[in-house]
């Protein structure tokens, strides 16, 4: 049976269990979906479930995991330790299974825009730097939530980037930077992007995957 079969199954199972006691189903749910945390640290869901050895994990990062997963088991609608746990998990190399726990988590809390960022970036990261038509709609969901995030733009002006459009980055990117507040921690990453924007305007560059963009790329929280 794959690992996906299992997790699907359980929650069936589960499912069953909760309707005939009637009890709230998302609650509960959501809470299994946090129990998953620990398998999707150490295996792929989509690959049949076989004894495996456990993924090395940094140590420095090993510390971090832990405390999102024990935020995360205290409480289910911790944002910012969903975010932290899918970021680790990037940096790791792990971005399938970063995707995996952020689409739990927004689906679980639609409602919330930093976690389609999230999501966006984690499924970017994944594609090596390149704004997917999946990560446009994550971002575009989380633009339709909260219009003034500063995350959809500043993604979105590098998928004009990687089109070819350098122009269109530069509009977007600038029109982020005339209403972001002058603290930003963003901001000196956008005057970047925009001097790369403007040089390859200057030189007839084709977009592409602009070096070091997923890399680097500043917390884009709503402010």
């Amino acid at each position: 049976m794959s690992g996906w079969i299992a997790i699907a199954v359980l929650t069936l199972l589960t499912g069953v269990v909760l309707w005939r006691m009637k009890m709230p189903l998302l609650p509960v749910g959501f809470a299994l979906a946090v129990g998953l945390v620990g398998y999707l640290l150490t295996s792929n869901p989509a690959l049949p479930s076989k004894p495996a050895p456990p993924r090395a994990i940094d140590a420095n990062a090993a510390p971090q995991l832990e405390a999102a997963h024990k935020r995360l088991l205290q409480n289910t609608g911790d944002v910012g330790a969903w975010l932290l746990f899918a970021d680790i998990l990037s940096h790791q190399g792990k971005t399938e299974q970063a995707i995996e726990g952020l689409s739990l988590a927004a689906k679980a809390m639609p409602d919330v825009p930093d976690l389609w960022v999230g999501l966006g970036n984690a499924l970017t990261r994944h594609a090596d730097g390149f704004i997917t038509p999946a990560a446009r709609l994550a971002f575009g969901r989380a633009s339709a939530i909260a219009p003034d995030h500063p995350g959809p733009p500043y993604f979105l002006g590098l998928a004009w980037l990687q089109a070819g459009e350098p122009d269109e980055a530069l509009k977007v990117w600038q029109d982020l930077y005339a209403r972001s507040p002058k603290d930003a921690p963003y901001r000196p990453e956008l005057e970047r992007l925009m001097r790369g924007a403007r040089a390859m305007i200057a030189a007839g560059i084709d977009g592409g995957r602009f070096p070091g963009a997923d890399d680097n790329a500043p917390a884009l929280e709503q402010r």
